[in-house]
């Protein structure tokens, strides 16, 4: 039971998966907490993430919306945390508080849609997703790369280890510079292999628009031809994560994520 000055509810396992998730996710929206927490129908949803609120399990605000309106933005209160034994990392906003817009719900967001498709989407045949990293600090001592994500996923031929980047076109061509040769010392550096215990990875680059990915191929492609992939997130929803959307850095002709079945 959860009480104390709230409304009395029964925490159930599907609400705790829901935490758990929320520490890595930090926010979430309906449709992300229908896919995490496996809710049967948008009442269902709604009805449980208002009681979660109202007992002071789930923190509230509300952001707006391309067509004028306002959606629902949850996060993990103090309460829920202690519950499940995690660090509550979401923003902090005031309860219930509206804002016109909120570029790190909207970039957080998009990252977990990639989360949410990797881990609980359909997946080729014989691949299974292995694991997901999020970062709050820098990935190595000395270098200032902190990656949107990291994602394992286990195929026939092996470990496939991807750092994600989701880019909505608010860092510069000289930030894209550095972090590209952040990403190469890593790699190179051999500390990546001593932390991860995989030998190579790639960085996904995925970017609000056809414009803004050549954008950042062409800066990339400056530094290194290597480890880059680079895909439209509006290409995503339409030929799926695996599908032939990827760019390298100097190649023009999309291919799949895997360019033989794993």
């Amino acid at each position: 039971m959860a009480g104390n000055n709230a409304r009395a509810i029964v925490v159930q396992e599907r609400d705790r998966h829901l935490f758990r998730e929320l520490s890595i996710m930090r926010v979430i929206d309906r449709e992300q907490a229908k896919t995490v927490a496996k809710f049967g129908s948008t009442t269902r949803a709604n009805a449980r993430l208002l009681a979660l609120t109202n007992a002071k399990l789930l923190k509230r605000f509300f952001v707006g919306t391309l067509a004028g309106g306002k959606k629902a933005i949850y996060a993990l209160s103090e309460k829920s945390a202690e519950l499940v034994g995690v660090v509550a990392r979401g923003p902090r906003r005031k309860q219930d508080q509206a804002l016109v817009a909120d570029f790190f719900v909207e970039h957080q967001l998009a990252i977990n849609d990639l989360y949410c498709r990797l881990k609980y989407g359909v997946l080729p045949p014989a691949v299974s997703f292995n694991r997901w990293i999020a970062f709050h600090e820098p990935v190595a001592s000395g270098l200032r790369l902190i990656p949107d994500g990291y994602v394992e996923l286990t195929t026939t031929a092996g470990m496939v280890a991807c750092f994600l980047e989701v880019d909505l076109g608010r860092e510069s061509q000289k930030v894209w510079t550095e972090k590209t040769r952040n990403y190469l010392q890593f790699a190179l550096s051999g500390d990546y292999e001593r932390q991860f215990r995989q030998s190579r990875f790639r960085v996904l680059v995925l970017a609000n628009s056809d414009r803004r990915l050549h954008s950042i191929r062409a800066t990339v492609s400056r530094v290194t031809e290597k480890i880059f992939w680079f895909a439209p997130l509006h290409a995503i929803p339409c030929d799926g994560f695996f599908g032939p959307v990827w760019h390298r850095p100097k190649t023009n002709q999309p291919q799949p994520f895997f360019g033989e079945a794993p």
